[in-house]
């Protein structure tokens, strides 16, 4: 009863609001970032994708009769990573919840965003579980590793135990916005480096960032643990954008 009454006094202090449109959200949804009308404009993917990068497919009849079916670029040029789980599209209230994350220097929405995909990543059996680097001089400006954020969230939640510092950034790239596929793959090539390979040799390894765009970097973080040694790497981000 007295929490009760605390947590009603602390909402009426200081109302917690949408980080997307403002709105009270109110102490019934005291999990969520969103009102319910932002909730609902959170779009999971859909079913019909590659079946290794999680691309979406134009129609369900690329994966109706072969649901192994991979997408050209996969296809061409297979990545190094096992499988994709990119859950939901970035756009909208999710999009916006993690540029604040990322830019905003507001780490508290990891947990609310490593929320999201748990139950998809619940799913998989792996041994560790690993961000994406930041290079230190990109760490010291923004302050935090978002993607290592999400890792702890995600160990916790599913009792998992993660790597902080096994895999380093060994060169300080540009940022990826604003480059063509082509460009972020030579932006971020070699940029990694395993520095206890021991630590990964023939192990499953979960690898985590928070928005899969044209994959650059998670594949070159996947050949990265490959080639020290990884018995397999998965990789999961919170969203997915979809290139036209």
């Amino acid at each position: 009863m007295r929490n009760l009454v605390l947590n009603k006094l602390l909402n009426l202090l200081y109302p917690r609001m949408c980080i997307e449109c403002k709105q009270d959200i109110g102490s019934e949804a005291k999990d969520s970032i969103f009102c319910g009308d932002c909730k609902t404009a959170v779009v999971r993917l859909p079913d019909n994708l590659c079946f290794t990068c999680s691309a979406p497919f134009v129609s369900s009849a690329a994966t109706s009769h072969s649901p192994s079916h991979c997408c050209e670029v996969c296809r061409e040029n297979p990545p190094l990573f096992s499988k994709a789980i990119t859950p939901f599209l970035y756009e909208g209230p999710l999009a916006t919840a993690i540029c604040q994350f990322k830019y905003q220097k507001m780490p508290h929405l990891a947990t609310p965003l490593a929320r999201l995909m748990v139950n998809d990543l619940s799913k998989i059996s792996v041994d560790y579980i690993m961000a994406i680097p930041l290079h230190p001089t990109r760490l010291r400006s923004r302050e935090f590793n978002q993607s290592l954020l999400l890792v702890k969230q995600i160990g916790i939640t599913l009792s998992r135990p993660y790597f902080i510092d096994t895999m380093i950034r060994t060169r300080e790239t540009s940022p990826q916005v604003g480059l063509s596929k082509k460009e972020r793959d030579e932006n971020i090539k070699g940029a990694f480096r395993v520095r206890q390979s021991d630590e990964v040799k023939d192990r499953r390894i979960l690898l985590i960032d928070d928005v899969y765009t044209t994959g650059a970097t998670l594949k070159e973080g996947a050949k990265t643990l490959m080639h020290a040694g990884a018995k397999e790497v998965i990789v999961a981000t919170v969203a997915r954008m979809v290139l036209s």
